[in-house]
């Protein structure tokens, strides 16, 4: 009991490594918080190409259709292996710029950018998906309405459907930013120096976890507040249906929450 106690809640060895997992802790959060609004972006557009309508743009959807169908259905780690590989001999055989190939923008390392590209085109998948729920949970009227005002499909998703959808879907939203946060873990294999890889490095070094569990517990310094926030909303969009007498359409539940690439609930 009293190495199970050393291995992990050596505080001493805590503290002298605080800096050490903390600069990982930053990098992780650079990755997260630029990975979660590209994500959120990128899924956006898909979920709005998704719902083009007419026979002319069936292409534009099939081709939505089967990218985020892909892309839920490959492991990150995988698609972290292929981005990283492409864009790195793509650049040494010259078909793209070195700048792109081995990016290091705003002195960043190309570990990190590598990271941010495989998180977004992952996570915009899954977020695709959640505003797909939140757009078709308005009622169809209100497109109906929008169109008989003389807007166009577009003016009618940009003024009408999207703004109500995307309040309808900010919980399950966050749960899916939480799972990108704990993926951003994966960007380790590729060299980055995220949290993990910190107290890997530290656990590597002294024979001792305690680093990880340093990590861990700034983790949950993040997502547990998170996680609060995200009941807290789902109960105030509970409690303003049942005061609306269940109208405006229905309120995203569980089901609607997508899993992440680890495939856990979020």
């Amino acid at each position: 009991m009293d190495f199970i106690f050393e291995y992990y809640f050596d505080f001493g060895l805590m503290g002298d490594e605080f800096d050490r997992v903390l600069d990982g802790f930053f990098l992780t959060l650079k990755l997260s918080i630029l990975s979660g609004v590209l994500s959120l972006i990128w899924g956006l557009v898909l979920a709005v190409l998704r719902q083009l309508p007419g026979r002319p743009l069936a292409p534009v959807r099939w081709v939505t259709i089967a990218y985020i169908d892909a892309f839920r259905g490959i492991p990150l780690l995988l698609v972290l292996f292929l981005v990283s590989g492409f864009l790195s001999a793509a650049q040494a055989d010259g078909t793209i710029p070195r700048e792109i190939g081995i990016p290091t923008w705003l002195g960043e390392a190309s570990t990190f950018w590598y990271g941010v590209i495989a998180l977004t085109i992952t996570y915009g998948a899954y977020m695709a998906e959640v505003y797909r729920a939140g757009i078709e949970a308005v009622p169809a009227g209100q497109m109906e309405a929008a169109r008989s005002l003389g807007m166009s499909h577009g003016q009618s998703m940009q003024q009408v459907i999207v703004p109500q959808a995307v309040r309808k879907v900010i919980p399950p939203l966050l749960n899916d930013f939480i799972a990108l946060m704990k993926d951003t873990s994966l960007v380790g294999v590729l060299g980055a120096i995220e949290v993990v890889k910190a107290g890997q490095d530290v656990q590597t070094e002294f024979f001792n976890g305690s680093a990880l569990v340093l990590g861990a517990l700034m983790f949950l310094v993040v997502t547990i507040p998170l996680a609060r926030l995200v009941d807290a909303l789902i109960a105030r969009q509970q409690r303003r249906t049942s005061r609306g007498g269940g109208g405006g359409g229905a309120t995203p539940t569980p089901a609607t929450q997508t899993a992440g690439p680890t495939g856990g609930p979020v």
